[in-house]
């Protein structure tokens, strides 16, 4: 009988499942579901064009990149899909469709597809995408101009006039019941409708083993601890803005993060840090996206000062330079 054990040697992202990389693809996509049909339910063709966009978006630029780099689309991967899902939840339901649009290019395009394919990127792409059009907001300011004959109007809706709950909070407002905030509030990006429904899919892939509790547990705790000690209050911290999909789908990339537990955890602690500086200190609105990419930035640093010891490596002792002579 052969006993040998077949091992299989493939590049990032590496994995923890026996299911492959499509298949944990297809369950993050299914994972943000919930918090989809909710974003839907209450911003109705405003979401669903905007959700359309991306996703056609971020289709047509994988499959334009990978033909002028003499590679085969890879579309069955799931890949550039989720990444255009993630762009759609992570912009307001008003956003022009041309924004969203340039952004999941940004995202797709160049966090990805030029940074070597998937496996290969640094920065969450989503988040580099978004990120991107905060930065370039005053050249597109200057741009729009051009855009707004293409501009879509599709009526008007009372739950997109409202301040989003982050707003609101930082400026001293009364603030909507915490319940109501948790379970489904309509402001704010299309992800930040339902912390509920993000905590519904992230429940799913941990049961599908895709992440760990590590990362996000390490955000939410540091998050409670720093706004504590601020005087601020957690939980409306916790239910509002960005962070319940920063902390479940976002950091837990398994190509941005780090492998070792450790690292995770320092990684997780450094994202709070971030976030609570970002959103006390600085206010600025969408501080979880530029900590989860600064904190990117730091994951080579992270594993090489977490990685664990080669087995059977041996320090090797010093000889001073007096018995070096002596001998």
């Amino acid at each position: 009988m052969n006993t040998m054990k077949k091992f299989i040697s493939t590049p990032s992202p590496h994995i923890k499942s026996d299911d492959s990389i499509p298949n944990a693809m297809r369950d993050v996509f299914i994972a943000l579901i919930p918090v989809t049909l909710v974003s839907i339910y209450f911003f109705q063709t405003y979401a669903v064009l905007t959700l359309a966009v991306c996703l056609a978006t971020a289709a047509l630029t994988e499959i334009l990149f990978r033909k002028l780099m003499n590679k085969k689309p890879t579309l069955y991967d799931w890949s550039a899909l989720v990444t255009g899902l993630f762009v759609a939840l992570l912009f307001q339901a008003t956003t022009p469709w041309y924004k969203a649009a340039l952004a999941t290019f940004i995202a797709v395009g160049i966090a990805k597809e030029l940074a070597g394919g998937l496996g290969w990127n640094r920065f969450n792409p989503a988040l580099f995408g978004r990120v991107a059009l905060i930065i370039l907001a005053p050249a597109y300011a200057y741009v729009n101009q051009w855009f707004q004959p293409l501009h879509i109007n599709l009526g008007t809706l009372d739950t997109i006039t409202q301040a989003t709950p982050l707003a609101m909070m930082r400026a001293g407002m009364a603030m909507p019941p915490t319940a109501e905030l948790f379970f489904a509030f309509p402001a704010g990006a299309l992800s930040e409708v339902s912390p509920f429904a993000l905590l519904l899919g992230a429940g799913y892939l941990f049961y599908r083993g895709h992440i760990g509790w590590r990362i996000p547990v390490s955000i939410l705790a540091t998050v409670i601890v720093l706004t504590l000690l601020t005087g601020q209050n957690p939980i409306l911290h916790l239910v509002t803005g960005g962070l319940m999909i920063g902390a479940f789908f976002m950091a837990t990339d398994w190509v941005t993060s780090p492998f070792t537990d450790k690292g995770k955890i320092i990684f997780g602690i450094g994202i709070g840090f971030l976030v609570v500086v970002f959103r006390v200190g600085l206010l600025i609105p969408e501080g979880v996206a530029f900590a989860i990419l600064i904190m990117n930035a730091f994951v080579p640093m992270i594993e090489r000062m977490t990685a664990r010891s080669q087995f059977g490596k041996i320090k090797v002792k010093e000889v001073p330079m007096a018995d070096k002579q002596a001998g």
